[in-house]
């Protein structure tokens, strides 16, 4: 086996919201949009994001929003500017920048369909 792409999907009650929330604030692109569904990408090496509407989505699939939310991780490089151009656009920050202790910067923003996006960048120990 080759695996020569990856998609996360995710079950939203307004795929286009949330396609607008990717596109204006994280730099993904509409690939495709048909039969409910959205498919977005960027041209570095973050993982596409399909974005189905929940409504369509098979009823064994579908889980009870007491189970949690979905989490997108992204790890990248110049975290301090991206946090910045953020504030600046008004994106919705849901956990302000901050070094964790076990050795990495994070901060959260979290879409109209409560997805919530984590940008880290980690920090090499020192002397490595």
């Amino acid at each position: 086996m080759n695996i020569i792409g990856s998609a996360v999907v995710l079950a939203v009650d307004d795929p286009a919201l949330s396609a607008q929330f990717f596109v204006g604030h994280l730099g993904f692109r509409e690939v495709l949009v048909a039969q409910g569904a959205t498919h977005l990408s960027r041209d570095d090496a973050a993982t596409d994001i399909v974005l189905r509407g929940s409504a369509g989505i098979d009823t064994s699939q579908r889980h009870p929003p007491t189970q949690g939310r979905a989490v997108v991780s992204y790890t990248v490089t110049g975290i301090h500017a991206e946090y910045e151009r953020l504030r600046r656009e008004g994106a919705p920050l849901t956990l302000p920048l901050r070094m964790e202790p076990w050795g990495e910067w994070r901060l959260q923003l979290t879409d109209p369909n409560a997805v919530v996006v984590q940008l880290v960048e980690w920090i090499p120990p020192a002397g490595a």
